[in-house]
Formats: structure tokens, C-alpha cells, sequence
């Protein structure tokens, strides 16, 4: 049985040449910060959209594996130059970073492998203080921060927040962040999270090798 084309009309049903514009944008500006830009490390097969902001001096501190993918408007920020060679954001082999997503890192965000960032999704390792109510927000610079690092195969929701004003957040290995949920404290490995602040909905159970449900959300505690 024949397929019939989307539009009905055969002669419409081609891809659009102008498309390979941008197509040849992104494939340039992926080897032109391959080749150009002083990377702690950047591994094979990357590819970063063209508008994607990457500052050049910083990426000194930037550490990407083999098939990173940095989709439209991915932003990664340093906010200081952190004064030492070693890795700040850490990208490992096969991740996807969606469009719009920030990461800014003073202290070390370290995704792992096969990690999926939908679009939208804000990572960030320290906060802006507010303390000092007799000085603007503005002036008062960021806060310590602290660490984050999100373990292999995990799935980051449309629009989540996460975000580390001290110590270490964790999230386990397999989780799942569900969409604008806001998290700034470590999660097991083999969880689902939603919620504003998120708590656990749903976890795997080895001994009976089934997701289960909670029927009350568990709470986060600190790690």
C-alpha cells in the first residue's frame, strides 16, 4: 500500500534547500570551536548549534566527550575565572543539552554519560546573595556554591531547576527530573522527581524489578 505525501501534492513533498543554510552554519561553528577554542578536552563528533554562547578564554575550564550534542541558545557560563586548569563543566560522552538550557558553574558541574537535558533546564552551582538588604542584589555577587553532578543515563526534564547553593547534590544514576520541577538536593539513583520543591514520586524496586509508585512523595533531604 502507498504512502500518501504529507502535503498531497508530490511536487511539494521535497526538503527545503535553504534548510542546509543553517545545516552548514552549525557544522561550522562545531569545527570552529573544535579547532579554535582551548578546551580542556573535547572529544569526537561534536556538534554545537551556532548560537549556542560558549565564552572563549573559559573553556580552559570546559571538558566535553565524544557526542556531545549543544543544541540552540545553549549558554555555558564560568563567572570567574577560576584561576586553575582543572575541569569546571564537565559534558560526558553522549549527552544532549536542549536548546535554551544554562549551565553556570563556579565550583564543578559534572554530567555523565548518556545524560538528556531537555530544553529550557537551568544547572547552576552557587546563587546570587541577597543578604545585605542595605546593598542591591546587583552588588552582592554570588554565594559560595557548591557542587552538582547528575550520574549516567539520567533524563532532565522541560524547564527543571537545579540548582546548588552549598555542599553537594547527586543525582543518582537512571533518574528522572520531571518537567519545572526545582531541586537542590541529592536524589537516589533510580528515581522520578517532580514538583516544586521535588520530592520523590516513584522508584525502581530491585526486589521486584518493577517501578513502584510512592503513595506519599518522599521528601529530599540534604546529601
Amino acid at each position: 500500500m502507498s504512502k500518501t505525501p504529507i502535503s498531497g501534492n508530490p511536487h511539494k513533498d521535497f526538503e527545503d534547500p535553504l534548510s542546509w543554510i543553517p545545516r552548514l552554519m552549525c557544522k561550522f561553528h562545531s569545527l570552529w570551536l573544535r579547532n579554535t577554542y582551548p578546551f580542556l578536552s573535547i572529544g569526537r563528533d561534536f556538534w554545537a548549534h551556532y548560537s549556542c554562547e560558549i565564552a572563549r578564554p573559559l573553556t580552559r575550564n570546559v571538558k566535553i566527550g565524544d557526542s556531545v550534542r549543544l543544541d540552540r541558545d545553549v549558554w555555558l557560563n564560568i563567572p570567574y575565572d577560576p584561576g586553575h586548569d582543572r575541569p569546571v563543566i564537565e559534558i560526558a560522552d553522549g549527552c544532549r543539552i536542549g536548546r535554551r538550557s544554562m549551565i553556570s558553574a563556579m565550583n564543578s558541574i559534572h554530567i555523565g554519560p548518556n545524560v538528556v537535558l531537555s530544553p529550557s533546564i537551568l544547572l547552576m552551582d552557587h546563587n546570587h546573595a541577597f543578604e545585605d538588604i542595605t546593598i542591591p542584589i546587583r552588588d552582592q555577587g554570588i554565594t559560595e556554591g557548591g557542587t552538582i553532578r547528575i550520574e549516567e543515563g539520567c533524563w532532565i526534564g522541560l524547564g527543571a531547576t537545579i540548582v546548588c547553593s552549598q555542599g553537594e547534590v547527586v543525582i543518582g544514576k537512571n533518574s528522572v527530573i520531571g518537567a519545572n520541577s526545582v531541586l537542590t538536593r541529592s536524589v537516589p539513583p533510580c528515581s522520578v522527581v517532580a514538583g516544586n520543591p521535588a520530592r520523590i514520586v516513584k522508584q525502581f524496586d530491585a526486589s521486584s524489578g518493577e517501578w513502584a509508585r510512592r503513595t506519599a512523595s518522599t521528601r529530599l533531604v540534604s546529601k
